[in-house]
């Protein structure tokens, strides 16, 4: 077995279990969820830099296609593998457990740590990661406003209509074109069954983030609190 998965992986649930623990005991008057946003946050940051650091070349930033990986991009993997499992655990002990965000991680638990089992498709397996993590800050920030008291303010109805754009551009425009080329490419079944899987998860998070940005915006036509 891979190096990165016996050594990285654990280690790295280890490091984001006691990041969570050092933030948690930083903001005792915040929510669980809240400390576990403030986390997500910092991954979702490291990751879109540790995925940008890889590519080899940007003129085709998910070139060389079915190669195999880079150190630098298995440690990548490896990092955000570590996260999303401390993550499914994290989640498992707030009040509200979410189906499709579990069956995201899941997904992506399995994708990912198939590269690094494969040991090839990096590009492809980094670019995606990109992709699903570049929108995410925006996502944790608009709930992170709600709980410090700027719920149906101008700043958060930024952040919402901020994360829906960023969301849509990247999944719904980079993630077909990466699944394109991820299945056109000669990798291996499981992580072409987790390219669609992912993208279909993501077409279900478009349609519910669509449903929210019109119910935010008919809700603008009401009088809101000045940010």
């Amino acid at each position: 077995m891979d190096e990165y998965i016996v050594k990285w992986v654990p280690v790295g649930v280890v490091l984001w279990s006691l990041a969570f623990a050092l933030v948690r005991n930083s903001f005792q008057s915040r929510s669980f969820d809240f400390c576990n946003r403030i986390v997500s946050v910092c991954h979702a940051c490291l990751a879109v830099t540790l995925a940008s650091l890889t590519v080899q070349e940007w003129s085709c930033p998910v070139c060389p296609l079915a190669s195999p990986s880079t150190p630098l991009q298995k440690q990548t993997l490896a990092v955000t593998v570590a996260y999303l499992i401390y993550d499914l655990i994290c989640c498992m002990f707030d009040d509200h457990i979410s189906l499709d965000n579990s069956i995201h991680h899941l997904v992506s638990i399995v994708g990912l740590g198939a590269g690094l089992v494969y040991g090839i498709c990096g590009s492809e397996m980094v670019a995606a990661l990109w992709l699903t993590e570049i929108s995410s800050p925006f996502l944790h920030l608009r709930e992170l406003l709600k709980e410090i008291g700027y719920k149906d303010t101008n700043l958060n109805f930024a952040a919402d209509l901020s994360f829906a754009v960023i969301f849509t551009t990247a999944r719904m425009v980079g993630g077909p074109y990466l699944t394109y080329v991820t299945l056109n490419a000669d990798n291996p079944f499981l992580i072409k069954a987790m390219a669609v899987g992912l993208q279909l998860v993501s077409a279900f998070w478009f349609y519910k983030i669509a449903r929210m940005v019109r119910y935010k915006v008919a809700k603008r036509r009401k009088p809101i609190k000045a940010a």
